[in-house]
Order: structure tokens, then C-alpha cells, then sequence
């Protein structure tokens, strides 16, 4: 019986630290180190202090390559259709299906637009997030 529970409390005590050192604690100091290009982590000066490295490319005065040569998404850069598109929805203030204050039809193309809107902006998420996680070439 005494055999029994003295291997009972030996299952259940925790088990002691299998390196055998001396620190009851977290480490006295802790250094995170950014390294570049072919940089070599550097070992720990004392026991009690623990480094972290971590490679951060290639230099670092360089961009990064997922963020080199984004395209423009200014007006300029929209394709020509869009623009004209742009353009006639301005001109036609005050028509029918227009969603504009001005004119008695102004009002009925509100929720249309909305819904286009709406539509665009998902597809262009969509195309930028594909741009950010596709690979970028020098």
C-alpha cells in the first residue's frame, strides 16, 4: 500500500528542470536583434540573458520587395472607360436615376449607387489584397 502511494505522488509531483540550472525566474535580460543579409545571430553574453534575432531582408535602408513598385491608383491610372463613366454620372445631376439633391428624379438612383459603390469597393480589396501577397520582381 505504502508503494503504491509513494508512486502515486511521484506521477502527480511536477517534475524538476531537466538542465539543472539555477534560474527560478524569467532571464535577467532579454536582447531581440534585427538581422540583415548574411548576419550571424550573436550567442548570449551571460546564463541569464536570452537573444532573439530575427531576419528583416535584405538591408535595411532597402524597401521591401512587397512593397516596391505599387501601382498608382490615381485617376490617372484608371482605364478610360472609368473616367468617362465618372464624368457623364457628374453630368447627369438632376436626371433620373442620378442621386442627386437637384431636380425632381434626382433621388431614385440613390440606392443603385450605393449598391455599385458598394460592389467596386470589394473589387478593388479583392485586386489589392492579390497585388500584396503575390511576389513582387526586382
Amino acid at each position: 500500500m505504502l508503494s503504491t502511494l509513494l508512486f502515486a505522488a511521484l506521477i502527480v509531483a511536477p517534475a524538476p528542470a531537466q538542465d539543472g540550472g539555477t534560474q527560478d525566474g524569467p532571464p535577467k535580460r532579454v536582447r531581440s536583434i534585427l538581422l540583415y543579409g548574411d548576419d550571424k545571430c550573436p550567442k548570449a553574453e551571460s546564463p541569464d540573458e536570452v537573444v532573439v534575432c530575427a531576419n528583416a531582408g535584405e538591408s535595411p535602408y532597402r524597401i521591401p520587395k512587397s512593397l516596391r513598385n505599387q501601382p498608382n491608383e490615381g485617376a490617372a491610372a484608371q482605364a478610360w472607360t472609368n473616367r468617362v463613366e465618372t464624368v457623364e454620372e457628374f453630368n447627369r445631376a438632376g436626371l433620373p436615376n442620378s442621386c442627386s439633391p437637384v431636380g425632381i428624379g434626382g433621388q431614385t438612383g440613390c440606392t443603385r449607387a450605393a449598391i455599385r459603390q458598394w460592389y467596386q469597393e470589394r473589387v478593388d480589396a479583392k485586386a489589392k489584397a492579390a497585388r500584396t501577397t503575390a511576389p513582387a520582381e526586382d
